[in-house]
């Protein structure tokens, strides 16, 4: 490690931070909801509301952190949408309608299973032709003949060319409200001293009726994302007047939900009823008990018991010998009682009987085995001979093991089989596709020098071989293996845009189609990339690859489990070490901890002194690593005016003069939005140096590097590309984007600077880590893992923590989080051997 590499004789002599450090620290401004970083993992700490400052409390810019949807944002529209924005679907809307339908099919299937069944109802194919014919007999007729016929065997199935879409990226519109229901709300929260600017969403949350819902029970404020139950009480004074009281059972019933709420805004799926008690009489409910009954009853919240028989849990007790094993021949085991809301319930169970129909219905006569042996070849062998016997399997590994799951895409594709992998960001998606279509091209080659080993001569690429001993493919290290195309951000790669045919990946090995082949999550799940859907509404792949599996929430996840039809094989793949999913859950991590499925664990490292330094972090230690070619750099600051202008500094001059990475290819990635060293502060001095202008449109101009939050829990940077009267148009991941102004505030941040929950799943030729010494409680070992892997060719630390960044490295593992998916999955899966 060096200093500044361009400045070092300006840094000052290296002294501690001062302690505490001025201004307000991100603790008092966590990451809040521009990254989807938990609140608190307390639901009753007074962080947890996220809401003190009211542009973050309208804000959804990246994670429910702040509970704020950005769809429900902005729904004081005039109610006139133009009947042509309103015939086209929105993403957010289009989430929403698949979010619809994903419940739905879960009510359809749970009334299946708790209603009679006729015989033989359910049966198709040949067991309904089998049972057709014993009933012909059965009633002295004649069986079909085509019964006992043997069928011809069926064709391996091909995947239609999906249909085209267009590439631009909708903005989140939320759906208009009738300007007479908001006059009405707006009328009574004037009453009750609300701000009017709330209107708009009480009007779309309560729907119909809403003002006379929200005078029958004031508490119902607490619903809208960012009001706190302080303020939803002096509302209810206002409103009810003596009536008032913290007794009122709409209050205890209203705070246990917003408790529930804030819960999962911290990850947790669910509380247990202990926790949930104590954090209700910390908000003066003077009866929990009763406040959390009243919600149940009303079907506000849902109450599950689940053994307590998780890693680390007291086992269950063995039966004594006076006691015998009692009446009933049973021993009584310890449960844990967990309150959660429905929507979450409903997903973690979707999920688990997802993934169960996953593990158990992969089918016995899936390609030759003889052909997924041959092609497991290299690091990615495992892998593939995972992949091939089963139905779900777990990948684990840093960067650099990505390699791994392109390689099971392309030997997966040359077998036959539809494959779609889908990436956490677009930058993710599009590193993927260029480690796929190396990958294939390097698959090709081979298939070329063996098929023309009897012709030497004949073979592309004759006396080429490279020193790896690999024909025709990439080096490594070069920019045409993994290490290179990531390494250009214009939004492409090469191969990334091959037209689809009959090839059943949709199109010819290698030509790797961005939108069939390789596509985001968010863009998969809404319709808007992929493979499609068959008219069972299921996806039309036989593997799916999910990369970034950490940031996988539980709503995700079920919805991606329920849309695979029977016999596809599920792959997911991510690090570990990294940062936890925005939303609530923690699916990965619960899987790898259940251990009913196989798990590979990658042996490639991550290269070069970065890669060494993060590598060391994920096992807790904070290591010295050579650095000779200023690979990181680590510059001291001694308070938070020093650690901006450092910041400044380097992204405007010293990484581009010594290290050759221009500005607009360097991120800032710091712990939180507030404080004297937060991305508000930073962003405000990045743009006096670097894009000064007076920010006509909402604090923007032309030129500005912006952060996009679509959706809570997702950001895509981009920049600004002008502004007009439709809106603030950007261009974000290759894509123009139109934000209406009503929603700029909400959806859009200046992003020179970004948290690292932001961050996750995308990377940039230079990071700078900015850890002023305020921010030494927010630091945790997946925070910074995470942080420092952002970089790929240069990483420089402006480092004013002192000790506190070892301490967290080596003791500060991550928060944990409540969920039910472990018993859920030990109760239909068993454990793998």
């Amino acid at each position: 490690m060096t200093t500044d590499p361009a400045a070092a004789e300006e840094t000052e002599p290296v002294t501690g931070p001062e302690p505490g450090g001025p201004g307000a620290g991100p603790g008092a401004d966590d990451e809040g909801s521009a990254d989807g970083s938990r609140v608190s993992a307390d639901p009753g700490d007074e962080a947890a509301a996220g809401a003190t400052d009211a542009t973050d409390a309208a804000s959804g810019e990246g994670g429910p952190s702040e509970s704020e949807d950005p769809a429900a944002d902005g729904a004081s529209g005039d109610g006139t949408a133009a009947a042509d924005t309103a015939a086209q679907l929105s993403e957010a809307e289009a989430e929403l309608a698949a979010q619809r339908e994903f419940r739905e099919r879960i009510e359809r299937r749970k009334a299946e299973k708790e209603g009679p069944v006729q015989a033989g109802a359910r049966l198709s194919g040949k067991a309904a032709d089998l049972l057709a014919a014993v009933r012909a007999v059965e009633s002295g007729g004649k069986p079909p003949a085509s019964v006992f016929a043997e069928p011809e065997p069926a064709p391996r199935r091909s995947a239609p060319e999906p249909e085209r879409r267009p590439q631009a990226m909708p903005s989140a519109t939320p759906a208009p409200v009738a300007s007479e229901a908001v006059d009405t709300v707006r009328a009574v929260l004037v009453e009750g001293g609300a701000p009017e600017a709330l209107a708009a969403q009480v009007a779309a949350f309560l729907g119909e009726g809403a003002d006379t819902q929200l005078r029958e029970d004031p508490w119902q404020l607490l619903r809208v994302a960012g009001v706190r139950p302080e303020q939803a009480d002096g509302f209810a004074r206002a409103l009810l007047g003596a009536e008032c009281g913290p007794d009122d059972e709409r209050r205890g019933r209203a705070v246990t939900v917003w408790l529930l709420e804030q819960a999962a805004l911290a990850g947790h799926t669910a509380l247990e009823a202990q926790a949930l008690h104590a954090a209700l009489a910390q908000r003066s409910v003077p009866d929990p008990e009763a406040a959390v009954q009243s919600a149940l009853a009303e079907g506000d919240a849902l109450v599950f018991q689940d053994a307590l028989d998780e890693p680390g849990a007291p086992p269950a007790p063995a039966p004594s010998e006076d006691e015998g094993e009692g009446e009933e021949g049973e021993v009584e085991r310890p449960v844990r009682v967990l309150i959660g809301l429905e929507r979450y319930a409903l997903a973690e169970e979707s999920l688990a009987d997802g993934l169960a129909r996953v593990v158990n219905s992969l089918p016995k006569e899936d390609g030759s085995a003889a052909d997924w042996e041959s092609a497991a070849t290299g690091s990615a062998a495992e892998l593939i001979r995972a992949v091939a016997g089963h139905g779900l399997v777990l990948h684990t590994g840093g960067e650099a093991s990505r390699a791994e799951p392109a390689a099971l895409a392309a030997t997966a594709r040359s077998l036959g089989l539809r494959v779609c992998a889908a990436a956490h960001t677009p930058d993710g998606r599009r590193r993927f596709a260029a480690l796929l279509a190396s990958a294939e091209g390097a698959g090709r080659g081979a298939a070329s020098a063996s098929a023309s080993a009897s012709d030497p001569s004949s073979a592309p690429g004759f006396g080429a071989e490279d020193e790896t001993g690999a024909p025709d493919g990439p080096r490594p290290g070069t920019d045409d293996g993994p290490g290179g195309p990531a390494r250009t951000h214009d939004g492409g790669a090469a191969g990334t845009h091959g037209g689809a045919s009959g090839h059943p990946g949709g199109g010819q090995p290698g030509d790797v189609g961005t939108d069939e082949t390789v596509t985001t999550v968010a863009g998969l799940l809404a319709g808007a990339e992929g493979p499609g859907r068959d008219t069972d509404g299921m996806l039309r792949t036989d593997l799916l690859i999910v990369l970034d599996a950490p940031q996988l929430d539980v709503e995700s996840a079920a919805m991606l489990a329920e849309s695979l039809p029977d016999g596809a094989r599920l792959v997911l793949s991510g690090d570990p070490g990294v940062l936890w999913s925005a939303g609530p859950g923690r699916v990965f991590a619960d899987l790898l901890a259940a251990r009913t499925c196989p798990q590979v664990a990658s042996r490639t490292p991550d290269p070069g002194p970065i890669g060494e330094l993060v590598s060391g972090i994920g096992i807790g230690e904070l290591n010295q690593v050579a650095a000779p070619g200023k690979e990181v750099v680590i510059v001291p600051v001694r308070d938070a005016g020093e650690a901006v202008h450092r910041t400044v500094q380097l992204i405007a001059d010293s990484v581009p003069r010594a290290i050759g990475i221009p500005a607009e290819q360097t991120q800032v990635i710091t712990p939180g939005h507030g404080g004297a060293v937060g991305t508000r502060a930073l962003n405000t001095a990045l743009k006096e140096r670097l894009n000064p202008g007076p920010g006509r449109f909402g604090g923007f101009d032309p030129g500005d590097r912006i952060a996009y939050s679509p959706a809570p829990g997702r950001t895509v940077p981009g920049h600004v590309v002008k502004a007009d009267a439709d809106g603030l148009h950007l261009e974000c991941a290759g894509a123009p984007v139109v934000v209406p102004k009503e929603r700029v505030e909400q959806t859009v941040r200046h992003g020179w600077a970004l948290t690292a929950h932001q961050a996750v799943g995308a990377r940039w030729p230079a990071a700078v880590v900015v850890l002023p010494g305020d921010a030494a409680q927010a630091l945790t070992r997946p925070w910074i893992y995470t942080a420092f892997g952002r970089a790929e060719q240069h990483l420089s630390v402006v480092h004013g923590v002192d000790q506190a960044l070892p301490r967290a490295v080596a003791e500060v593992a991550a928060k944990p989080r409540t969920t039910r998916l472990p018993a859920l999955l030990r109760a239909q899966v068993p454990a793998a051997g």
